[in-house]
């Protein structure tokens, strides 16, 4: 019998657990012993008694018992505490800690990373973690957006006069970008969107928005996917955006380049040149830089312009029971790729277990991790 351990996340602030109580039934129902460790679903309000089937357990014990590891993010005890020949399933980020990859094929682990996904393949769109967390963030961006925002988002008529509804622009036209539409429109807002990728302008159409045309370079890659901008590219992108930013009162953006550093799309002067009271909202801020210059992680700030700038690159943290639920089944569809008889059972000629597997067998075998670690080699000899 497989033994799947699933493991509390201990990143700071990280609320989601790996397994919902509805995906421990369902794994323990198929005949897979399932291994909890007390208090993972806690921060997300599933409480241990919620997991009907599963056995609750110290850590210790988790990492001893399984075959199969579940987490959110890669715990920072894996390498040292997993064993030879077994399986750590989350969103690893190995493109930006390819070292983290390295550790893990040192301990003989097999690291799976749903971030790697290959997602424009019609069957791996059940296992698309990326997509299902985005959409939880957009939701909540639009949220965060109007409760810090000092006035109404729809427009008000009563009888002391009208109030006019907010502006919002969203930058970039991916899942989360288009649910921050939906939402911010759902609230009353009148929305406009933005993406370099042409195919991209459909999508904001056929979501009622309107669509800011922009004299920028479109900027599309293989899989639908936006691409890196050439030196001049970015330029004149952020030349045109300053212009139209502070014709808004509140901004959302996030854009992301798969690999690679989030884009700026909103520079200090735009901020500057927008209505005392106005919001961004930067979910592609990270430590080394956002779409929005001066956005701290986890982190809200005022200009002093009096725009409020929140760093909110882990919003789907923020709603945990929602962003766990979808996540357990994005694992749950991976599961049945990896133990289609309820064994593990790998396959490296499969295109979506090539993609996803970063580590096995002692060595990272993940192509695009393994360049990463070869080039860092290559310039600290």
């Amino acid at each position: 019998m497989t033994t799947v351990g699933v493991l509390r996340e201990t990143a700071p602030g990280e609320r989601r657990v790996a397994l919902s109580p509805d995906g421990a039934r369902r794994l323990s129902g198929s005949g897979v012993r399932v291994l909890l460790e007390a208090g993972a679903g806690r921060r997300a309000f599933f409480g241990d008694e919620a997991y009907v089937g599963a056995v609750v357990v110290d850590r210790e014990r988790v990492y001893a018992e399984s075959d199969v590891l579940l987490c959110v993010h890669c715990p920072d005890d894996a390498a040292e505490a997993g064993r030879p020949g077994q399986l750590l399933a989350g969103l690893l980020a190995p493109m930006a800690d390819p070292a983290a990859a390295e550790r893990l094929a040192a301990a003989g682990v097999t690291a799976v990373s749903l971030d790697l996904l290959p997602r424009t393949l019609s069957r791996a769109q059940a296992m698309d973690a990326l997509t299902s967390q985005a959409n939880v963030a957009g939701y909540k961006a639009a949220l965060l957006a109007a409760e810090a925002y000092p006035g109404f988002f729809p427009m008000l008529m009563t009888a002391a006069g009208t109030t006019r509804p907010a502006q919002v622009l969203v930058l970039g036209a991916g899942v989360a970008g288009l649910q921050a539409i939906a939402t911010a429109r759902r609230l009353g807002a009148q929305v406009t969107g933005y993406d370099v990728r042409e195919a991209a302008r459909a999508d904001l159409a056929s979501t009622g928005a309107a669509v800011l045309d922009l004299p920028a370079t479109r900027a599309e890659a293989d899989g639908g996917y936006a691409r890196e901008l050439t030196e001049s590219e970015a330029a004149a992108q952020l030349g045109a955006l300053a212009g139209a930013v502070p014709r808004f009162d509140v901004v959302i953006t996030t854009a992301q380049v798969p690999g690679g550093r989030p884009p700026l799309l909103v520079t200090a002067d735009a901020l500057a040149g927008m209505r005392p009271g106005s919001v961004v909202i930067d979910l592609a801020s990270t430590a080394f830089g956002g779409n929005v210059e001066g956005s701290v992680p986890d982190t809200r700030t005022v200009t002093g312009e009096g725009v409020t700038v929140i760093g909110a690159a882990n919003l789907a943290s923020t709603v945990p029971a929602a962003a766990s639920t979808a996540y357990a089944r994005n694992v749950l569809a991976l599961l049945a790729l990896l133990m289609p008889g309820g064994e593990v059972v790998l396959d490296l000629d499969d295109e979506i277990q090539r993609a996803v597997i970063v580590s096995h067998g002692g060595r990272v075998v993940q192509p695009r991790v393994r360049a990463l670690l070869e080039d860092s080699k290559e310039i600290h000899s």
